[in-house]
């Protein structure tokens, strides 16, 4: 019995060559499955794209904060202002 589940001598047996192309074939799924991986697993790259993303959703083209951003920054710097004046107010 061969190691490849056919019969010495089947229809179904691989020629050298054919075993060679999987070999080949496999070692190229493996090192793309590799490379995926160590995209994952890089985190300071992604953590690098994806500030390079955020920034390019709020600047213009030309570098300056969109309205949405300047909103949301002022928002939240009137919430943190609110907060810090309401926790004065309630210790006094």
């Amino acid at each position: 019995m061969s190691t490849n589940g056919s019969t010495p001598g089947s229809a179904s047996a691989k020629t050298p060559e054919q075993i060679e192309a999987d070999i080949a074939r496999q070692r190229e799924q493996l090192a793309s499955t590799v490379n995926e991986l160590q995209a994952k697993l890089d985190v300071k790259t992604r953590a690098q794209a994806k500030v390079a993303e955020l920034k390019g959703r709020a600047t213009t083209a030309d570098g300056k904060p969109t309205p949405p951003a300047i909103g949301a920054t002022a928002a939240a710097v009137l919430a943190i202002v609110g907060l810090v004046l309401l926790r004065r107010r309630r210790h006094r």
